[in-house]
């Protein structure tokens, strides 16, 4: 059975059904098949395996090969030919540089699937007017795009009567944002954007205008990405939400924390404000120092773990982000998996060891 197949399998169930043991089986098992696969395929990921010597029968989750996300701004890696390639996804390059993200067809109906799957969950089936916080521009070349425009494709299906509230500039076109409002006052809304952009283009702008609105209590809001800016403002989740309530009367606000190096496994924030990793993805938290995997309710740098790439060897992922994990299969809001929150970004004075930006 591929790994189609084994996905697809559970796709009859919701995407948090798994318990611990249940979820360990069914990764470690595709994780293997994927290794091997990379191995063969991507001379990149062989020459980094090969260099730090990893095991070859790992029977844990925290003894797989992880890549430090800096290897995806510097090297072209991708495990299949250059003739199957699909799309080509490019990080945001805040800090100058860029991942690029190597897609063919399966793996970018894959994710689609998945992305789909996670999201119906919270959002439900119906497509419903969708405001997104964000200018129509972006979307410009469809075949290059990076992780905020990903974001809308991805979250574009679940929407209709779209309505782009920035204009090229990245200003709010207030008349008719104020006019959508009201098209759609006896309707639920969804709203999808930035968190940067919301915060600083919507939430800002609104407030600035002394405008607020009462939505459909139905209404809510998916963001994700942009948090480092809002943390070097001191800015909470919850002033965050406050703030958005102030102006929208918005409840159903959800976080999502995803990067564009794995498109898909999204983890999504529940009820109870944690971070969740669904069936088709998994988290470790690594010391800052050593590498070791912490206990719970410790904080060290963020290991993701998805099972959805196969065009590129990114089912591993070392990332810069401090988190720390609360617990598995417990939350107060009933889904299983493990749970988290996101800290913040280790400073780039910190980064060293495995996560040092070497060609492979």
């Amino acid at each position: 059975m591929d790994i189609n197949e084994r996905v697809d399998n559970l796709f009859f169930e919701n995407p948090y059904s798994l318990n611990k043991s249940e979820k360990r089986a069914f990764i470690l098992d595709i994780l293997g098949d994927l290794h091997i696969h990379h191995s063969i395929n991507c001379e990149g990921y062989r020459r980094f395996v090969e260099f730090f010597d990893y095991r070859e029968d790992f029977v844990e989750l925290s003894e797989y090969p992880y890549l430090p996300v800096r290897l995806f701004k510097n090297n072209n890696l991708l495990s299949i030919s250059k003739e199957h390639l699909f799309k080509t996804l490019n990080s945001s390059g805040t800090t100058g540089s860029v991942s690029k993200i190597y897609l063919n067809k399966a793996t970018a109906s894959r994710q689609s699937k998945v992305l789909n799957k996670i999201s119906s969950f919270f959002i439900g089936n119906k497509r419903i007017p969708m405001c997104i916080i964000d200018s129509k521009e972006l979307l410009q070349d469809r075949t290059k795009f990076n992780a905020r425009a990903a974001g809308i494709i991805g979250y574009s299906v679940f929407g209709r009567d779209h309505f782009y509230c920035l204009d090229q500039n990245l200003d709010l076109k207030v008349e008719e944002f104020i006019a959508f409002i009201k098209k759609y006052e006896d309707e639920p809304i969804f709203f999808f954007g930035f968190t940067f952009l919301i915060w600083s283009k919507l939430i800002e702008r609104l407030e600035e205008l002394d405008f607020s609105f009462v939505v459909h209590p139905d209404s809510l809001m998916i963001h994700g990405g942009g948090w480092k800016k809002l943390v070097d403002l001191n800015i909470s989740n919850e002033t965050f939400k406050k703030r958005l309530n102030d102006q929208l009367k918005l409840v159903y606000v959800y976080n999502y924390y995803g990067m564009i190096e794995q498109v898909g496994s999204v983890f999504m924030e529940c009820s109870a404000g944690m971070l969740h990793a669904s069936n088709y993805s998994d988290i470790l938290i690594r010391d800052k120092s050593d590498y070791a995997v912490l206990d719970h309710g410790k904080e060290g740098l963020i290991q993701v773990i998805s099972i959805l790439p196969t065009s590129y060897p990114g089912n591993s992922i070392l990332t810069e982000d401090v988190g720390v994990l609360y617990g598995e299969d417990d939350c107060s809001c009933g889904l299983n998996g493990k749970y988290f929150k996101v800290n913040g970004r280790l400073p780039q004075a910190e980064l060293r060891g495995c996560s040092d930006t070497r060609k492979v």
